[in-house]
């Protein structure tokens, strides 16, 4: 007699058709607490033992909610609560900017539980000793045997009647599975705290000499002691004391023709606009608008700032003074600033700043149409109705 609880009787079979018979006979007898084993999933196995869906989807799915629920909340607080800042003309809740890292955090936090929760539930974690590991019977079924174990917690278990009855379902090598003696482990156990003590100041002591001796050691040094200049450090070689260099004065590139009033705050009151307000343009005019523009002088140019808590407002664009501007100096203005207004020429290009003076001007139309905008506007609709009929 062996001092060891009995975990089940197992029985091997020699094909696939025996053990998805065996399963449904084992399933009919009214055994509950069984598995079967095979090399390589077997198709009908889960009818013939009326397998049960997984409710493992269903976990999942709510910690994924859970997980985009929280890191959707937590980007709208930051950004929106805690620290509220428009970059570019964005919104406080800008979702198209948020999907990427919801679906990433969502996948993340989806999987990494489920599968922890799968090794700490299902699989008893910390403990790695099953039954069934290391036996003949696990041996066989992990090469090219079938096998079937009904275990002793099972109401209708009896040991000799088991034997019996996966033999005459064409079982054989019948083995008794017993479970292993339980080792218990202190925690604290004097020899693991030295260990831990042990692995920590290695770990510790590796880390400070690599990133405080050895990278500062020939050759690993190169990145430090290279030839170059950082753009914010003090230059001992130029009589300015800057680093960061500026193109030499008068230089051009090839095939480009620099602004004629660069740096020049209030000339060209008469350049024209050498774009067309097409559509095209003035959509282009609009984006680049709403990106650069709206933040300060708001989205219609109606002086609707969404930074007054952080800096002054833009004056409105629809004042008879604007409105007198010609497109060359709205775009000497956007190309070399204005009192508070830096400079955008680093921003756009040439075509986009030409581009949103159009979208300026449809802006100022609108809030101010003239007599002949209302003619032409019943022209369209009387042209429109003479279409459909």
């Amino acid at each position: 007699m062996t001092d060891k609880k009995l975990f089940g009787v197992a029985a091997l079979f020699d094909s696939p058709d025996s053990i998805v018979n065996a399963a449904k006979k084992i399933k009919e007898a009214g055994y509950n607490n069984f598995d079967i084993n095979t090399p390589y999933p077997i198709h009908g196995m889960d009818d013939a033992v009326k397998a049960k869906s997984s409710k493992l989807g269903y976990i999942t799915l709510f910690i994924g909610f859970s997980a985009a629920a929280f890191i959707m909340s937590f980007m709208w607080w930051t950004l929106a609560i805690n620290y509220p800042l428009v970059v570019g003309g964005k919104p406080y809740f800008p979702l198209p900017a948020f999907v990427p890292i919801t679906f990433e955090f969502t996948v993340l936090l989806g999987v990494l539980s489920t599968v922890f929760g799968m090794i700490a539930v299902a699989f008893n974690l910390p403990n790695n000793s099953h039954p069934l590991m290391d036996t003949e019977y696990m041996k066989n079924v992990s090469s090219d045997k079938y096998g079937a174990v009904i275990e002793a917690e099972d109401a209708l278990f009896e040991e000799g009647k088991v034997k019996e009855f996966l033999k005459s379902l064409g079982g054989h090598s019948i083995e008794l599975i017993y479970r292993p003696e339980e080792v218990k482990h202190k925690v604290f156990e004097p020899k693991f705290v030295i260990f831990l003590a042990i692995v920590a100041i290695i770990c510790a002591g590796s880390t400070y000499i690599t990133l405080n001796k050895l990278m500062y050691i020939t050759p690993f040094d190169f990145m430090m002691n290279q030839k170059k200049g950082s753009a914010q450090a003090e230059s001992s070689f130029f009589s300015d004391k800057h680093e960061m260099r500026k193109p030499v004065e008068g230089t051009v590139a090839r095939g480009f023709m620099p602004y004629e009033f660069n740096g020049v705050a209030d000339t060209n009151q008469f350049y024209g606009n050498p774009l067309l307000p097409t559509k095209s343009v003035l959509e282009l005019g609009q984006r680049k608008f709403i990106t650069f523009c709206s933040p300060c002088h708001g989205n219609y140019a109606d002086g609707s700032s969404r930074l007054r808590s952080q800096f002054p407002p833009g004056p409105t664009l629809h004042s008879a003074r604007v409105i007198g501007f010609s497109d060359g100096k709205i775009y000497n203005i956007i190309t070399n600033g204005q009192n508070v207004m830096p400079s955008y020429a680093y921003q756009t290009t040439r075509e986009e700043r030409w581009a949103i003076v159009n979208y300026i001007r449809v802006l100022q139309r609108a809030q101010n149409p003239k007599p002949s905008d209302f003619t032409a506007i019943s022209e369209i609709k009387k042209e429109s109705g003479n279409v459909q009929n």
